[in-house]
């Protein structure tokens, strides 16, 4: 697959509009999680990056850097790798989803003294 940019066509929509190319390039395995580790201030490198994300792939994370320098979100430098400005305003975006996410939580929790609903209890 080719890299999700403004003005292709895109998962999702034929015009490739720019929101649409962002929400198919986060959409990919690893992304977010990728840009999430790189959220501290110090660089990390390769095999930091991959210590950090257990489980993925060497050729899947190199995959993925790669995507997200063409798309200016993350860059290279001296002691590894590190999110761009546009990068960091980016993450600066999705963390009050993040937080969002864990009001959204609370409210599925089960209260005490009473059972979560579960659409399918009691059918075999």
């Amino acid at each position: 697959r080719s890299l999700p940019l403004p003005g292709r066509r895109v998962r999702g929509s034929s015009t490739g509009r720019p929101i649409m190319a962002l929400l198919d390039l986060l959409g990919r395995r690893w992304t977010l999680r990728l840009l999430w580790e790189l959220r501290r201030p110090e660089p990390l490198g390769f095999r930091a990056l991959r210590g950090a994300m257990d489980g993925v792939s060497p050729t899947l994370l190199n995959q993925r850097l790669k995507e997200l320098r063409v798309a200016r979100l993350v860059e290279l430098g001296p002691g590894g790798f590190r999110l761009s400005a546009a990068g960091r305003e980016l993450l600066g975006l999705l963390l009050p989803l993040g937080h969002w996410a864990d009001a959204w939580a609370r409210t599925l929790a089960p209260r005490p003294g009473r059972r979560r609903s579960d659409p399918g209890a009691g059918r075999p």
